[in-house]
């Protein structure tokens, strides 16, 4: 997780983890290491005010899911590159019989990724304006799966994804160099910001629309798992 969230371990009203399962992810995750070098836990405590799952989030799955969990990320972040196979593959198995949803939200850091995370943010959601939900979901899945992450990704590539998923390319063009998504972008930075985000991945864990727990970090998928399991019980 880039730029850390010191946020501390949780017990939370009724969705409380066990200690054993936390003691147990840990264990299955080894030592999970940030940019200043130290240890996060592997669970914490939303800090602030979530802003509640719309028609207009980007979504996978049931959106009237018993848990949802809503990550807060940054295209060129190499730990949110990581998170994201985690979650596609918790998609996977939880996804289909709609017992867990996905949210995804932008949080680009400027001061870690300047002018590409932004840019490459923007091209997410002109994906979706051309495409709708599929597309940018899509979109989203090609970009990590090629960035070399930390500011890496040859901006050239953005409109050779719209066009590798059947995006207009001189529409997709068109919106990204207008800056439209911008306000877009920024909106769900500042909707981060409320609910007490300071690095990437940063997600929160809803059940029953409701915030329960938080996930720090790209944390392995048998720790996110051990986390669903226990809520959805």
């Amino acid at each position: 997780m880039e730029e850390t969230n010191t946020t501390a371990p949780i017990t939370t009203q009724n969705y409380a983890i066990p200690f054993a399962i936390v003691i147990a992810g840990l264990a299955i995750a080894g030592a999970i290491y940030f940019g200043d070098g130290k240890q996060e836990a592997v669970a914490a405590q939303p800090s602030g005010t979530v802003d509640p799952v719309t028609k207009d989030d980007h979504i996978i799955g049931n959106p009237n899911a018993k848990v949802i969990i809503v990550e807060y990320s940054d295209p060129e972040c190499p730990y949110c590159k990581t998170f994201h196979v985690t979650m596609n593959r918790i998609m996977r198995e939880y996804g289909k019989d709609g017992e867990v949803a996905w949210v995804y939200r932008q949080f680009p850091i400027e001061s870690l990724h300047p002018v590409k995370a932004q840019n490459e943010a923007e091209a997410t959601e002109c994906a979706n304006k051309l495409g709708g939900n599929t597309k940018f979901w899509e979109y989203i899945n090609q970009v990590f799966e090629i960035t070399p992450s930390n500011n890496k990704l040859d901006q050239a590539e953005l409109p050779k994804i719209a066009k590798s998923i059947g995006l207009n390319v001189t529409e997709f063009n068109k919106c990204l160099e207008s800056d439209e998504m911008k306000t877009v972008v920024d909106a769900h930075i500042a909707s981060g910001a409320k609910a007490g985000v300071s690095g990437t991945p940063y997600s929160i864990i809803l059940v029953n629309k409701k915030a329960a727990s938080g996930i720090n970090g790209a944390q392995p998928y048998e720790v996110v798992k051990a986390q669903i399991d226990e809520l959805l019980k």
